[in-house]
C-alpha cells in the first residue's frame, strides 16, 4: 500500500478512492447529500490537522475505516426494472436491438443511464440526483417486451422520488412503456427516447402522482417547465423524426401545385378559408405556390410520441389503410382500367360473391388485409369484399322509402336531420346571384302528403315535420363543379314526417340549380308516387340526397366534428399541460393515435387528387366546403350531446327527463345511446376534475390550464378566437363542460360516425358518394328523356358512383370500419395515474360499471318490438355505441380515440 507523504492532505478522501471500479449495472451516486459524496467528507475533516507518521501502519487504516463505513453506507439499494416495446420489425425478426456499437453498450451495461430526482432540495437549494446505468436482461415473448434492470443507491434522506432523467446509450430510438422501481414508485412513460447522438437532452418522466402546477414540488418546478417548454416549436424550422415538438400551421399542404397546377388548392386557416390548424411540419415551400408547403411520398412530420406505427401490431388501422391506399388501390385502378358504370345490379353483387381478378400481390399486403385480397397463392390474385351485414340481412333495404328515413336517426349520419321550425323554408343566400331565396315545397305539398294524419298546421306546431338541410351550404358550388368532369351536385332539402309509430316518412325532395349560363335557377320538388315514371324521378332525387349526405357525413360530421377539431387540442394539450398535470392524464387517453390518422389524412385522402376528392361529389372543392362548414356551423359550445340535439331541435330542455333533456323523435337510437355514454362521460369527468380542484379559484389560478385553453380558442381555433359563444373556464362546472366535450367528441360522436361506415356504405347503392348525372328531368334533350323512359335502371346506374370508384371507396371503409386487435375501449383499462390514487380509482370503477350496463341497455332497446327505429324485419341492430368489441368489423364498440 502508497504511503502518503507528510505534504500530502490526510483527508478521507486521500485514504479511500472517490470513486469505486464500475461494474455491470452499478449505480451513480451523484446526490449532493450522499454519505459517500466528497464534499460532504471534506466537510467533516477539514478542521482537523493529520498527525500521522510517515510509517502508517495498515491496522491504523483499517480502524479509519470502520468508522467511517457506517456514514458510507447510509443508503438504500433500489432496483428498478425498464420495460421497452419493441418494435414490429425487431419483434417478428427476433432482434434484441441491432448493431455492433448497441451490443457494445449491452455488454458494459450501459443501454441507458438513469437519473433519479428527489421532490426535495439539497441544503443548499440545489436539486438531488442518483445515477444508475441500466443492463439488458431479457425478451419477455408472452408479452413482447424487452426487461431492463438498473440499481440505485440512494441516501436515506434523499426524500420522495418525484421524476426520472433518461439518456438512452443506444444508436436507436427505444419505446419506453414504464420504469418500476421496487421501493413501489412507478414512471409510466408510454414513449419514444431518442438516441443521445440525435437528441441530447435526457427525458424527463413523472411519477404517476399528479400535481397541479402550484401544488408541485420545488425541486420539480423548473424540471416541469424545462419538459414543457421542450415541447412547444417557435414556428421555426423544419421538424425531423426524431422530434417532440407540438406547433400550429394552416392546412397548406393538401395541395401539390409542384406536380401540376390543376392540383394547387387553397390554403385552409385564416380569413378567407377559417379552418382549425393542424400540427406545423415546417417543409420548403413549393416554387410554384409559395403559400403551399411541399408534399412527399413519405409520411408527414408527426411528433414522435405520436406515431405508434413501429410498436402496434401488424393490424393497426394506420398501417393497413396506409397499404390499401399505395397497394390495394393503384391495382384496382390497373384492373378496373377502362370500366365505367356497372352495367347490372347483378355485377355489383359479384364484388362480394366472386371479386375482382388482380394481378398477383405481394404477401406482406395479403397478410395485413386478410378481409380484402384473397388467393394469393394462385397465379392471381382477387380483391373480394366482404358482404355488408345491411346487405346480408336485406338485400333490398337500400330500395324502401322507410329504410331511407330511419337511416338519418340510426345510420352512419344521424347527426344532420333538424327540426323545421319556420315556414316558408326561406335561403340565406344572395338572391342576385342564387335565384329567388322560397323552397319550392308549399304548404300544399305537405299537405298533401299527410293528409289523413294532421293538418300542415297541426304538423308544424306539434314539431312532426324535420329536414335534411344541405341547400345553402351546397349551392354555392354547383356551377363550380358541373364544370369538372364526371359529376353534378344541386343544392338540396328533403323534408320528413314523424309518424304516430315513431318513424319517419319522406314529404319531398327539393333538388335546385342556381342561374348559370344565362338560364334561370332551376328546381324541382319530387314526392313519392304510385306511377312508374315519378317512382324513378324519385329514386334517382334519393340518390342525388345520398351522395350529398353522404359528402357532408365524411367532410363534416366525420372529418371536421372528429379528427379535425381535435388536432388542436392534442397539440395544446402538450405545449400548456404538463405530463403530471392531472388534466392532461385525464384527456392523453382520448387524444393517441389521432395524429397519426390525420397526417395520413392529409398525405393521401383528403390531399387534392386523393381518394375524397376523386370519389365524392364536390370534387376538388370537397376541403373547401369542409371549411364553409366550419366557419358556418361549427361552435364548440354545440358538440356536446345533449347541446348538439338541442340546437337542431331535436332535443328541448328538462331538468325532469333523464339526462336532462327531452327528445323530440322518442325513439332516436343515436341520441339515446349517445346519451347514455354521454351521461357515464360527464359524471366520471365531474369526480376527476371535483378531486383534483375543491375550489372555484383552482381553476382560475392554474396557469397551466389557462394557458391551454386559450390556446385552443385564440390559435388552434384562432380563426373563430371572437365569438362569443366560447365558455369561460373559471369554475369547476366550466372545466366540466369543456373536457367532457373533448371526450365526448374523441369516443361517441367518432364510433357514431365511423364504426358503420362499411355496414351502411360497403354496399354502395345504399349510400352513393358521388351523382355522376343530372336529373333526367333537367332541361332534358329529347334523346336523353327517351332513355330514361326505356331503361331507367340504366339511368341510375350511370348516376351511381364508377367500378373504379366504388371500389376505390369500398376499400376505404372497409379498413376504416374495423378495430385492431389491441384496440383501446372507453373505461376498460384505468391509467395508471389514476389507479395511483384511491379516490379516482374508485371514481373510474363506477364509470365503469355504468359502461358495462349500456351493453345489457342496449341489447335491451334493440329486442323491442315497440322501438321500430331499431329493431324490425331485416333491420340493422343500432350498436356502434355499445362499449366494446371484439377486432374487425363489427358494427359495434366505443374506442377512448380516434385511432382509424
Amino acid at each position: 500500500m502508497l504511503k502518503p507523504t507528510i505534504n500530502q492532505s490526510c483527508s478521507l478522501n486521500n485514504l479511500l478512492p472517490l470513486h469505486k471500479p464500475f461494474v455491470h449495472g452499478d449505480a451513480i451516486n451523484n446526490s449532493s447529500s450522499s454519505a459517500y459524496s466528497p464534499t460532504i467528507l471534506r466537510q467533516n475533516t477539514s478542521t482537523k490537522k493529520c498527525n500521522a507518521t510517515p510509517a502508517r501502519s495498515t491496522s491504523a487504516v483499517g480502524n479509519i475505516k470502520a468508522a467511517v463505513l457506517p456514514f458510507l453506507t447510509k443508503a438504500t439499494t433500489v432496483k428498478g426494472v425498464i420495460t421497452i416495446k419493441p418494435t414490429i420489425r425487431s419483434a417478428l425478426s427476433g432482434v434484441i436491438i441491432g448493431d455492433v456499437a448497441d451490443g457494445v453498450s449491452d455488454l458494459l451495461g450501459r443501454s441507458f443511464l438513469l437519473e433519479l430526482v428527489s421532490e426535495d432540495l439539497d441544503s443548499k437549494g440545489k436539486r438531488k440526483t442518483v445515477k444508475a446505468y441500466a443492463r439488458y436482461k431479457a425478451l419477455d415473448f408472452d408479452i413482447n417486451v424487452y426487461t431492463y434492470e438498473c440499481t440505485f443507491n440512494i441516501p436515506n434522506d434523499f426524500g420522495e422520488i418525484g421524476a426520472v432523467m433518461v439518456e438512452n446509450e443506444y444508436s436507436k430510438k427505444m419505446f419506453f412503456k414504464e420504469i418500476v422501481l421496487d421501493n413501489g414508485v412507478t414512471f409510466t412513460c408510454e414513449s419514444w427516447v431518442q438516441s443521445k447522438n440525435d437528441v441530447q437532452a435526457k427525458r424527463i418522466f413523472f411519477t404517476n402522482k399528479s400535481y397541479l402546477p402550484s401544488e408541485t414540488p420545488e425541486a420539480l418546478k423548473s424540471l416541469r417547465a424545462e419538459d414543457l417548454e421542450s415541447l412547444r416549436g417557435n414556428g421555426e424550422g423544419q421538424r425531423k423524426s426524431q422530434d417532440r415538438i407540438y406547433d400550429y400551421d394552416v392546412y397548406n399542404d393538401l395541395g401539390a401545385p409542384g406536380l401540376s397546377i390543376s392540383l394547387a388548392r387553397p390554403v385552409l386557416g385564416g380569413e378567407q378559408h377559417p379552418y382549425p390548424r393542424r400540427c406545423r411540419t415546417g417543409r420548403p415551400m413549393s416554387t410554384k405556390d409559395p403559400l403551399s408547403e411541399t408534399r412527399t411520398i413519405l409520411p408527414f412530420y408527426i411528433p414522435c410520441d405520436e406515431d405508434f406505427s413501429e410498436i402496434k401490431t401488424v393490424q393497426f388501422g394506420a398501417r393497413t389503410l396506409y397499404s390499401v391506399l399505395h397497394a390495394v388501390i393503384p391495382i384496382l385502378k390497373s384492373a378496373l382500367s377502362g370500366r365505367d358504370k356497372f352495367p347490372l345490379f347483378t355485377h355489383i353483387d359479384l364484388l362480394f360473391n366472386e371479386g375482382v381478378n388482380v394481378p398477383p400481390v405481394e404477401g406482406g399486403i395479403a397478410s395485413a388485409l386478410p378481409r380484402l385480397v384473397k388467393g394469393v397463392e394462385t397465379a392471381k390474385a382477387v380483391i373480394k369484399f366482404e358482404t355488408p351485414e345491411t346487405l346480408d340481412r336485406d338485400k333490398f333495404s337500400w330500395f324502401r322509402d322507410e329504410e331511407f328515413c330511419r337511416q338519418m336517426l340510426a345510420g352512419l349520419n344521424p347527426c344532420s336531420i333538424q327540426l323545421v321550425t319556420e315556414w316558408p323554408l326561406m335561403s340565406k343566400l344572395d338572391p342576385e346571384i342564387y335565384g329567388p331565396p322560397e323552397s319550392a315545397i308549399t304548404k300544399e305539398i305537405v299537405q298533401q302528403e299527410i293528409g289523413g294524419c294532421m293538418t300542415f298546421d297541426e304538423a308544424l306546431a306539434q314539431k312532426k315535420l324535420f329536414m335534411l338541410d344541405y341547400h345553402d351550404l351546397l349551392l354555392p358550388y354547383v356551377n363550380k363543379v358541373r364544370q369538372l368532369e364526371g359529376t353534378t351536385l344541386y343544392g338540396s332539402r328533403t323534408l320528413l314526417f314523424l309518424t304516430s309509430s315513431g318513424t319517419l316518412r319522406p314529404v319531398a325532395i327539393e333538388l335546385t340549380r342556381p342561374p348559370s349560363d344565362g338560364k334561370p335557377q332551376w328546381k324541382q320538388v319530387y314526392t313519392p308516387t304510385w306511377d312508374a315514371t315519378g317512382a324513378w324521378l324519385w329514386k334517382l332525387a334519393k340518390a342525388h340526397v345520398l351522395s350529398h349526405d353522404s359528402a357532408y357525413h365524411q367532410l363534416v360530421s366525420h372529418w371536421l366534428r372528429s379528427h379535425c377539431v381535435t388536432e388542436p387540442y392534442i397539440i395544446a394539450t402538450n405545449r400548456h399541460l404538463s405530463q403530471m398535470h392531472p388534466i392532461n392524464r385525464l384527456l392523453v387517453p382520448h387524444f393517441r393515435y389521432t395524429m397519426q390518422i390525420n397526417a395520413l389524412a392529409r398525405l393521401a385522402l383528403i390531399n387534392a387528387g386523393g381518394i375524397i376528392e376523386s370519389t365524392f361529389a364536390p370534387g376538388k372543392y370537397c376541403m373547401q366546403l369542409c371549411s364553409d362548414a366550419y366557419d358556418q356551423l361549427w361552435r364548440f359550445d354545440h358538440e356536446a350531446l345533449p347541446a348538439d340535439l338541442i340546437s337542431r331541435g331535436l332535443a328541448v330542455e328538462d331538468p325532469t327527463a333523464p339526462h336532462g333533456v327531452k327528445l323530440a323523435i322518442e325513439d332516436y337510437p343515436f341520441a339515446n345511446d349517445g346519451l347514455l355514454i354521454f351521461d357515464a362521460i360527464k359524471q366520471w369527468a365531474a369526480s376527476y376534475v371535483n378531486y383534483y380542484y375543491p375550489q372555484a379559484n383552482l381553476v382560475e389560478s392554474d396557469e397551466e390550464l389557462q394557458a391551454w385553453w386559450n390556446d385552443i380558442r385564440t390559435v388552434g381555433h384562432g380563426d373563430k378566437k371572437d365569438e362569443p359563444w366560447w365558455p369561460e373556464l373559471k369554475t369547476q362546472d366550466d372545466l366540466i363542460r369543456i373536457v367532457s366535450t373533448i371526450m365526448w367528441v374523441c369516443s361517441g360522436h367518432h364510433s357514431a360516425v365511423n364504426f358503420g361506415q362499411y355496414d351502411f356504405a360497403g354496399y354502395f347503392p345504399n349510400r352513393p358518394t358521388i351523382a355522376r348525372t343530372k336529373m333526367p328531368d333537367e332541361d332534358p334533350t329529347a334523346e336523353d328523356w327517351q332513355t330514361f323512359l326505356k331503361r331507367p335502371e340504366d339511368v341510375l346506374l350511370s348516376c351511381f358512383p364508377s367500378q373504379i370508384q366504388a371500389t376505390q371507396v369500398m376499400s376505404v371503409l372497409d379498413v376504416l370500419s374495423s378495430h385492431s386487435p389491441d384496440e383501446e375501449y372507453i373505461g376498460a383499462n384505468i391509467e395508471p395515474a389514476w389507479e395511483a390514487e384511491p379516490a379516482i380509482k374508485a371514481a373510474f370503477e363506477e364509470f365503469q360499471g355504468r359502461l358495462n350496463q349500456l351493453e345489457g341497455i342496449i341489447d335491451s332497446r334493440n329486442s323491442d318490438p315497440l322501438l321500430k327505429n331499431r329493431s324490425g324485419a331485416g333491420l340493422v341492430p343500432y350498436q356502434l355505441l355499445k362499449p366494446y368489441s371484439e377486432n374487425g368489423v363489427t358494427g359495434k364498440g366505443v374506442p377512448n380515440s380516434i385511432s382509424i
